[in-house]
């Protein structure tokens, strides 16, 4: 039942920007940790940023001073990505962690392409 949709990735030269935006639809719960992990080719998985409901925020080192993320109650998060780097090329999901029934939740992934 729930869905997580994404949408905003593309091809950016480096040091421009992007803004990624996952829509979430249905029943996830009041209280979630909403974020943005990503994968490279050949590489595992990493956490690039999440919010909780109280409006805590994580942040990779890597990303720190560049990107931004936020939140619209549970309806949405997005990261707003500016200085862009070649290393940031991945793709990116949107993740959404469920505290009451501990469930995760995962989007397809958008890919993110920056060009030096």
């Amino acid at each position: 039942q729930v869905q997580l949709v994404e949408s905003g990735g593309g091809l950016v030269e480096a040091g421009g920007s992007l803004t990624l935006s996952c829509a979430a639809s249905g029943s996830i719960g009041r209280i979630t940790v909403m974020g943005w992990y990503r994968q490279a080719p050949g590489k595992q998985r990493e956490l690039v940023a999440d919010s909780t409901t109280g409006g805590r925020t994580r942040y990779a080192d890597f990303v720190k001073g560049r990107f931004t993320i936020s939140r619209q109650r549970q309806e949405g998060v997005y990261l707003q990505m500016n200085s862009l780097k070649p290393e940031d090329t991945a793709v990116y999901y949107c993740q959404v962690h469920a505290y009451l029934d501990g469930m995760d939740y995962w989007g397809k992934g958008t890919p993110v392409t920056v060009s030096s």
